[in-house]
């Protein structure tokens, strides 16, 4: 019964984002908006003041594109900076970019499970964020709690919402395969394929500090090591110099440059 309820919420949702999404003018970033961002954000620190500008212009040009609502919870200023910082921090080597693939996102208050219920004990996996797809294509969920988490350590290699951008961006090229085409030139596909798995098998072995969770597919690899990729640069430059100059060339940035300045 619950998930019938919430399948109905979902989809009255996309519906709702849809109509809004086509109507929505860009407004101006926020001035108690900045506080937060340049608290939360380590990425956006350690920009410049002209890029900082750029980066605020992106977050609201994405922001009247999506629509976001939560579930159970009240919608925070701070849930709307953190969603947008993880959109445009993955794409921000690009001038533009639009996530056309994606219509709404619904914020859960904590984790939850294959059902879209809540946390529970009984041995479900539990999931902190997700990219719909069927009757929930174009809607991302995430938790808040893994959400905020993400920003708050600036140490575990890790950041589930930018873990969610990721796979956006690798489904945009049609399918969700751990090979971002819209973004790596076709020259370097095969040579990303190599040591895409070379690592998974490290990961498996034991034998990699990337998260456990890369080694079990393709698509979750991509999304994993991106999320070191920008969260923990210098590290991962590093550990994996040659997954760092691909993910470099892929996401047309070098994270690490502007963490030694910081």
């Amino acid at each position: 019964m619950i998930y019938v309820i919430l399948f109905i919420v979902l989809l009255v949702f996309g519906f709702y984002a849809f109509k809004l999404n086509k109507k929505r003018p860009v407004e101006s970033f926020p001035e108690s908006w900045k506080s937060l961002l340049s608290e939360k954000v380590l990425f956006y620190r350690e920009l410049s003041t002209s890029e900082q500008k750029r980066f605020r212009q992106r977050m609201m040009q994405f922001l009247s594109e999506v629509y976001i609502e939560a579930i159970d919870i009240e919608l925070e200023d701070l849930d709307k900076v953190l969603v947008a910082a993880s959109a445009i921090i993955p794409v921000f080597g690009f001038k533009e970019w639009h996530y056309n693939n994606l219509s709404g996102i619904i914020i859960y208050p904590d984790n939850f499970n294959g059902d879209l219920e809540f946390e529970t004990q009984d041995g479900r996996r539990v999931i902190a964020g997700l990219v719909g797809s069927g009757r929930f294509e174009k809607q991302m969920i995430l938790s808040r709690k893994a959400l905020r988490y993400g920003f708050e350590n600036d140490t575990d290699k890790g950041n589930t919402s930018i873990h969610e951008f990721v796979h956006l961006i690798d489904k945009m090229d049609g399918e969700a395969d751990g090979i971002p085409e819209r973004l790596l030139q076709r020259q370097y596909i095969t040579p990303w394929l190599k040591l895409m798995h070379e690592e998974m098998e490290a990961i498996n072995d034991n034998k990699s500090d990337i998260r456990e969770y890369g080694g079990t597919s393709e698509v979750e690899f991509l999304a994993v090591a991106s999320e070191y990729f920008f969260e923990r640069p210098d590290l991962f430059q590093r550990k994996h110099p040659e997954l760092y100059e691909m993910l470099k060339k892929c996401f047309q940035q070098n994270p690490a440059m502007k963490s030694t300045k910081s």
